[in-house]
């Protein structure tokens, strides 16, 4: 088990930082988002907290969810447009200070890249630097399910991306920062994991990892030691 001080010494020295999106760069889950747009957020979001509390597999809640949701394209353009998820207080500051100190910055989730995307340019982090995954529609804008080649689409999944970006770009120290399970779970492959729980406490991760912070700013006073 590594100690706090490696941990926090790791995060001081890392090359690359992945960030986890649902509830910790922003202060929503968008599935709930999107499933509470739809009309259909109570059932959605029992679902969304059995996957994070890790009592069932990653691809049978979103495949769950979604078949419960059955999104159209519109309506996911129209959620984004009336609804624009929120940034986590202290995480673009976050961003900037670690992009000044060039470290890469890399967003891994669960949610949809539309949404994603959305967050990302709100941050100035490039759009090939996400991972997330993919909406299906038909041809008239109907819900046709989701792309399940995608890496985050499986359990499992951000450890997998993460061991792609250390062999792709030569990393060496990657941490992982999110509130739920499957970030806990993306360590290793990342040299460190850091709990957050700004938006929503998860026990089984807070009682589980070395650093849990619930504020960005104790990640920027520990950048300042650099």
């Amino acid at each position: 088990m590594t100690t706090l001080l490696e941990t926090k010494a790791t995060f001081r020295g890392a090359d690359a930082v992945c960030f986890d999106v649902d509830s910790t760069v922003i202060k929503e889950e968008g599935i709930d988002e999107l499933a509470k747009f739809c009309g259909v957020g109570d059932a959605v979001t029992e679902m969304t907290r059995k996957a994070m509390g890790g009592t069932m597999t990653f691809k049978t809640a979103l495949t769950k969810r979604l078949a419960i949701i059955r999104p159209s394209r519109e309506q996911v353009n129209k959620l984004i447009t009336d609804h624009p998820p929120q940034l986590t207080e202290g995480i673009l500051e976050l961003v900037e200070r670690l992009q000044q100190h060039n470290v890469q910055i890399f967003l891994i989730s669960g949610g949809f890249r539309s949404i994603v995307e959305h967050v990302a340019t709100q941050l100035n982090i490039p759009l090939s630097h996400i991972f997330a995954n993919r909406l299906k529609f038909y041809f008239n804008g109907e819900y046709a399910g989701f792309d399940e080649t995608q890496l985050t689409a499986e359990s499992g999944g951000k450890g997998k991306v993460i061991s792609l970006l250390k062999e792709k770009h030569g990393l060496k120290k990657v941490v992982m920062i999110g509130d739920g399970a499957t970030d806990m779970e993306a360590c290793p492959p990342a040299n460190a994991f850091i709990g957050f729980g700004g938006n929503v406490m998860r026990p089984q991760v807070k009682e589980n990892c070395t650093w849990y912070v619930s504020s960005f700013h104790e990640l920027l006073q520990e950048l300042e030691k650099i």
